[in-house]
């Protein structure tokens, strides 16, 4: 089976090329981009596209590699053993019944191929990829606890996205197949929306693209507005229902647009953007 994109999500030509490249190569998908770029959201979409389970593990900067094989809840069987009767003393020891499967596990035992998405990976430690080496290239992982090897029933499709706050090793990077989502350009952000305001006229869908990339073009913004910004601000335009007069400056120069704090989401770019807007009104 071949992505070939969905009706929900609007994948450019280069992109379903690099899903099926991953999955021919049976190797990891790694998703870089700007954060509300629809990173996250690819993997669902194709999951649902090629009729797969999908399985999620968004990661933290507390998270450990460990916690996606198996944890031991070595507290709880502690406790068991000084509660448990004679009845409850089997339980005990059975050790398995304190293990905790992980996503990864899950996805290895699954009856059918998954898509499985390992979500923000560079918010974790920098030895966390180092520590899924040997897992996502020979897909299986030994449980210390119960001699047990634990090898993958069928080889998941695997996502992983990162948003590029930390670099990654050259081992880890070696394993996957790359992408990255470059920001929709005007044309295809249009088709985007389209997805979600599929009755937005387009007079009102051309002065708020204008406006959006005015924005997100200024210089020197510390965070530009991303694509779920955008799609944000629209909904907040149509609920409004802000006229598209609002959005066009009479002189063709940069206006600051209505409910613009749906955009911009700190004071530093706002003030920058208001000066920008008040030395072009001054023909500065």
């Amino acid at each position: 089976m071949k992505f070939q994109g969905s009706d929900q999500y609007v994948a450019t030509a280069d992109l379903m090329l690099a899903v099926n490249a991953a999955a021919t190569l049976q190797r990891p998908l790694l998703i870089k981009g700007e954060p509300g770029t629809g990173k996250t959201m690819l993997a669902e979409e194709v999951a649902a596209a090629l009729g797969m389970p999908l399985l999620q593990w968004h990661i933290k900067s507390t998270t450990k590699a460990q916690q996606g094989l198996y944890e031991y809840d070595a507290v709880s069987r502690l406790r068991d053993s000084q509660l448990a009767g004679i009845e409850g003393s089997e339980r005990v020891r059975q050790i398995e019944n304190y293990i905790v499967k992980g996503v990864l596990w899950q996805a290895f035992e699954a009856d059918q191929p998954v898509v499985l998405l390992i979500d923000e990976i560079d918010k974790a430690d920098i030895e966390f990829p180092n520590d899924l080496l040997r897992e996502i290239d020979r897909m299986e992982f030994y449980v210390y606890e119960t001699r047990q090897l634990v090898k993958a029933r069928h080889r998941p499709l695997v996502f992983i996205t990162s948003n590029n706050e930390k670099e990654l090793p050259d081992a880890f990077l070696r394993r996957c197949f790359f992408h990255y989502i470059k920001f929709p350009d005007a044309e295809t952000m249009a088709k985007i929306v389209n997805v979600h305001f599929p009755t937005l006229k387009k007079d009102l869908l051309a002065a708020a693209l204008k406006n959006f990339y005015d924005v997100r073009n200024l210089p020197g913004l510390k965070k530009k507005p991303s694509t779920s910004e955008l799609i944000d601000w629209l909904k907040l335009l149509v609920a409004e229902d802000v006229p598209v007069q609002a959005l066009q400056a009479q002189d063709e120069k940069v206006s600051i647009p209505p409910l613009v704090g749906a955009l911009l989401k700190n004071e530093q770019d706002l003030t920058l953007f208001e000066k920008l807007v008040f030395m072009q009104r001054n023909n500065r």
